[in-house]
């Protein structure tokens, strides 16, 4: 797998900072503003969060027309769509005041999510650079990777400066001046059709179900233990403050692992980097119940490796294994699964915490891991003509 070009390596850094600027404003709002949102508008926090899981079931129903447009089309345009999107959908949201507008918001949102988040992205590289389409993969990741970082800070500070409705305002306009001008520069309006060819469907098939139940287990993992972190660890008698700061080291370790898989890709196979980066869940979990506190920051540590790990994977692994041809399809569909997950594993896990405490929490997360690794273990390259 080539190094990264001048070029290439401007693109992706362009590319990837969109990314993080779509994420920012779609998927890591609700961690910021659902509170003061659904205070002003006198609404449960609980209906905010139940609406934007349905904005990410709306985005994984939409995900696979989304990719096998830009199979057949390129991304240009269904990125750009994305951002008018995005930009909309803030600009309803900054307007909404009762059910039926934030209902209406995310609505919109979860369109954008559909055409302008990872998936899209992934395969609008695909559509650019074909099989060498791996390393852009994990550049893009590397630097999205700070969209949890970019989106919080940014929207605190807009929060204590405008309120909720300038925030959501002001998100808007990032995408119409920034967001959207960059990717109508840097997105080739050329592009490979990747229509794909039909060939051995049956084992293609068994091979995406085996994806499928893999990354949806481990995202389930991740987005419960992510939502709920501190109070996990605070339910294991680590004080709020200490908690948050040994919750805070798991943004880092998915980066960095970023950046470990991203140095060491032409070594390790997509498959290996996969079942690692599972096995890292149940390892994490089992070292926590047994050993306690002193391996709280351990536990975080292995959970964001695994992450970070498997964030690259999504990309670079069925690229691998099917080439190009018909790669945003794929994508697509196995987004539906792994959207799921995000959408339930918070209610879920907290609820798994709230009956049974962190114990049975871990105990789920062990279980699940040791599932998904098994799965994964399944898993045999394709043979692919050239």
């Amino acid at each position: 797998m080539n190094a990264l070009s001048l070029r290439q390596k401007g693109i992706v850094g362009i590319f990837g900072l969109t990314q993080a600027l779509a994420y920012g404003s779609t998927y890591y709002l609700p961690a910021v503003l659902a509170d003061p949102i659904s205070k002003s508008l006198h609404l449960p926090c609980e209906w905010f969060f139940a609406i934007f899981s349905c904005s990410l079931l709306l985005a994984a129903f939409f995900g696979p027309a989304a990719g096998n447009a830009i199979d057949r089309y390129g991304g240009r345009k269904i990125l750009l769509l994305s951002n008018l999107l995005f930009a909309v959908g803030l600009l309803l949201l900054s307007l909404s005041v009762n059910l039926i507008g934030l209902v209406f918001a995310w609505a919109v949102l979860g369109m954008g999510m559909s055409l302008g988040l990872y998936e899209a992205a992934f395969a609008t590289l695909a559509g650019i650079y074909g099989d060498k389409a791996q390393k852009a993969i994990m550049g893009i990741t590397l630097i999205a990777g700070f969209g949890s970082t970019i989106g919080w800070s940014t929207t605190l500070f807009l929060l204590d400066l405008l309120g909720w409705r300038g925030t959501c305002a002001t998100w808007a306009l990032i995408h119409i001046l920034i967001a959207l001008p960059l990717n109508f520069w840097v997105i080739p309006s050329t592009f490979l059709p990747q229509v794909e060819k039909s060939s051995k469907s049956d084992v293609t098939a068994k091979s995406l179900w085996i994806l499928a139940g893999a990354f949806s287990i481990t995202e389930f993992i991740s987005a419960g233990i992510a939502t709920h972190l501190p109070r996990l660890l605070c339910d294991l008698g680590i004080g709020l403050k200490g908690a948050v700061v040994i919750a805070g080291l798991l943004g880092p370790s998915q980066v960095f692992s970023r950046w470990v898989t991203y140095g060491f890709s032409d070594r390790y196979s997509p498959i290996t980097s996969s079942r690692l980066a599972i096995i890292l869940y149940p390892i994490g979990g089992l070292c926590l119940l047994i050993l306690g506190i002193p391996t709280a920051a351990l536990f975080v540590i292995l959970c964001g490796i695994g992450k970070g790990m498997l964030t690259i994977a999504r990309g670079t692994l069925p690229l691998a294994l099917y080439g190009v041809a018909g790669y945003g399809l794929r994508t697509g569909l196995l987004a539906i699964p792994v959207r799921f997950s995000q959408a339930m594993a918070p209610f879920l896990f907290g609820l798994t915490l709230d009956r049974g405490g962190a114990s049975s929490a871990l105990f789920l997360s062990i279980g699940l891991g040791s599932i998904a690794f098994m799965i994964m273990a399944r898993l045999v390259p394709i043979k692919r003509s050239a």
